[in-house]
């Protein structure tokens, strides 16, 4: 009788399916569908004409799950030329305040016309000072410097107290700009004579004294959020540059800059109401009864979109 040996197998399973499962399938049927689609729009895309895309992006545009349908619920595609609203509004603006000087401000011949209008100004109202001051038009706005002079300063020698004939300069030069949407900045400068106080030196100086010209332009009538910032230079941007020591380049210097907004002082007035007019009804309209305050216009468009 012969021997038979007992062979035992060990089989190992492999959960989930290993690399020969099917779950990659899935992911490939995915990736094909969504390329399928992909190729299939940019088919419909190059086959549609000119017409035929306004008309898609049309129906896009108007249409509303609020509505009756939608502006697009009709089977047929309704054309730009044909979609018209059903209801009007006319809408009458009030005319802007007399006096407003905003329009132009911020091109260069607004800025020239400023310049030339401040220019006049002092010649006419301070005709003894007019070699005090010096207007010019710089990048984006109008630069103003006042200028001490050999016995007449705008400041008394180490004070920051303006003196009348400072006081005399700032008026004239609020007076034009008040009613203008200029936003400014307030320079002080001073000379290269150094400061007998080590601890209150030209910095100092020249800071405090642009702070007091703050304080008097805000006295003649410009309000403080006008104002984009004040600082001082001490002797570091003379204007008489071959003579650092020269009086004129004690001075405080006005940069008027229009304002991007276009907003006057005379636009923040309070102006009449708009004026709303309903249209007059081509034909009856059914409308819901809406409840509007007393005297307010009643406006009951058929649909609006």
């Amino acid at each position: 009788m012969e021997d038979k040996s007992i062979i035992i197998k060990k089989v190992k399973k492999v959960q989930g399916g290993g690399a020969h499962g099917g779950s990659w399938k899935v992911a490939f049927a995915d990736f094909m569908t969504g390329m399928m689609a992909f190729f299939l729009l940019m088919w419909l895309v190059n086959m549609t004409t000119k017409p035929q895309k306004e008309q898609l992006a049309h129906y896009f545009q108007e249409y509303s799950i609020f509505a009756e349908g939608g502006a697009g619920g009709s089977a047929e595609m309704i054309a730009t030329e044909q979609a018209q609203t059903e209801a009007q509004i006319t809408v009458t603006q009030a005319p802007a305040a007399a006096g407003s000087t905003t329009e132009g401000e911020g091109t260069a011949a607004g800025l020239e016309r400023l310049k030339d209008q401040l220019q006049k100004e002092i010649e006419q109202r301070l005709t003894d000072l007019k070699d005090q001051v010096h207007i010019e038009v710089v990048e984006g706005g109008v630069k103003v410097d006042i200028m001490d002079k050999e016995g007449n300063p705008m400041f008394p020698l180490g004070s920051t107290t303006l003196t009348e004939s400072g006081q005399k300069i700032l008026k004239v030069l609020c007076d034009n700009i008040k009613n203008t949407s200029n936003r400014i900045e307030i320079e002080g400068h001073t000379d290269a004579v150094t400061y007998a106080k080590k601890e209150f030196g030209n910095w100092e100086l020249s800071t405090s004294r642009a702070s007091a010209a703050r304080l008097e332009v805000e006295k003649n009538g410009i309000p403080s959020n006008r104002l984009l910032r004040v600082s001082g230079y001490a002797a570091t941007q003379p204007i008489i540059k071959e003579n650092p020591f020269d009086p004129r380049n004690r001075r405080i210097s006005l940069r008027l800059y229009p304002d991007k907004t276009g907003t006057s002082p005379a636009q923040t007035q309070p102006q009449p109401p708009t004026q709303v007019h309903p249209p007059q009804p081509q034909a009856p309209a059914q409308a819901t009864p809406q409840v509007t305050p007393q005297g307010a216009p009643l406006v009951q468009p058929a649909r609006m979109k």
